[in-house]
């Protein structure tokens, strides 16, 4: 149920839960999973959430970790809501987070709500480039073959709002993989200045739905 196709020469699979698959690299890639993102509304004085998303997160992750088997993975930042909600992890989380992790090389890209979440392994880097394609967490106009996260972006579709992937021939926007994550319109003026004409939204869901912008 996945959406195959093509970017600077090299055949990926868009799927219908969010994240992304790279089949000849045996790599999958996520963004945005804000894991913690209760915790930190909670000790900052904001809005009181059930305190169930970094469980659901990980459960999704795992499914699609289950399904892909990769040998890589690379979490596009972001991955939690911030640096202190790595220390507020629960025990169970964590112990999730390493079965997830053991054996696989995998990369936690920098993204502005986190620098990195060193303590708990894996490599840490800034952007990651593997043959043609780059991995950061927000686009640059001027790059092509890049592959991003960030803007959380979402399409309607006969009165129902979805995340979805963003693709041109230059870039792929990923949709936040997070639960507790909102989201841009796809008609926001700032991903109209990244996306070139022809562009399309890849809505998830049950499977996942290509549709022009």
């Amino acid at each position: 149920m996945h959406h195959a196709f093509t970017l600077s020469g090299e055949t990926l699979h868009a799927l219908p839960s969010g994240a992304l698959y790279w089949p000849a690299r045996r790599l999958l890639c996520v963004s945005d999973l804000h894991l913690g993102k209760s915790e930190r509304l909670a000790r900052r004085g904001g809005a009181l959430l059930p305190p169930y998303e970094t469980r659901e997160t990980l459960h999704r992750l795992e499914a699609e970790v289950d399904r892909t088997a990769p040998a890589t993975v690379i979490c596009l930042g972001d991955s939690f809501d911030d640096l202190a909600a790595v220390r507020g992890l629960e025990d169970e989380a964590r112990l999730r987070l390493a079965r997830l992790m053991a054996g696989r090389d995998w990369t936690w890209i920098e993204g502005n709500h986190d620098a990195g979440p060193v303590e708990i392994g894996g490599t840490h880097r800034a952007q990651m480039t593997l043959g043609p394609l780059t991995f950061r967490h927000i686009a640059d106009a001027a790059q092509t073959g890049e592959i991003s996260g960030h803007y959380h972006p979402k399409a309607r579709l006969k009165g129902t709002t979805r995340p979805c992937f963003l693709l041109d021939g230059d870039r792929l926007i990923l949709p936040a993989f997070g639960t507790y994550t909102g989201g841009l319109p796809t008609d926001a003026a700032a991903l109209k200045g990244l996306l070139r004409q022809g562009a399309l939204a890849i809505l998830t869901g049950p499977r996942a739905l290509p549709m022009p912008l």
